[in-house]
């Protein structure tokens, strides 16, 4: 093999690696973006409201075992 077809398989190879790793990237993109566009469609609000008050729950319950914790330690 000469030096100018080692050079041409490698540009080959340099070509065809970067056209598969552009072609995964707009794939990944196109994916990201309809799993964006199903999530913001579907209304979650209901569920949060629920949340919340478990949440403040939680929350309060936690504080209140840190402050006794301080007290006696």
């Amino acid at each position: 093999m000469t030096i100018l077809e080692m050079l041409e398989q490698s540009g080959i190879l340099t070509l065809l690696g970067l056209g598969i790793v552009f072609g995964f990237l707009i794939i990944m993109v196109v994916i990201i973006s309809l799993v964006g566009k199903i999530i913001s469609e579907k209304d979650y609000s209901e569920k949060d409201s629920g949340n919340k008050d478990k949440d403040t729950k939680i929350i309060a319950a936690i504080s209140a075992a840190v402050s006794e914790h301080r007290k006696t330690n």
